[in-house]
């Protein structure tokens, strides 16, 4: 299983394809992070934490 936090640019329905097959996916909407215009490098660092 793989973790991933995916971006407001990431297709939902890939997410739901890979959660059905297993992995840990987080979406921006999910964190609570979206539409706020958070930097690529605060996303990074939000996505290692």
């Amino acid at each position: 299983m793989a973790r991933f936090y995916a971006d407001e640019q990431f297709p939902f329905p890939v997410v739901q394809l890979l959660r059905d097959l297993g992995h840990d996916i987080l979406t921006v909407r999910e964190a609570g992070n979206a539409d706020q215009s958070i930097s690529d490098e605060d996303v990074l660092t939000f996505a290692v934490s």
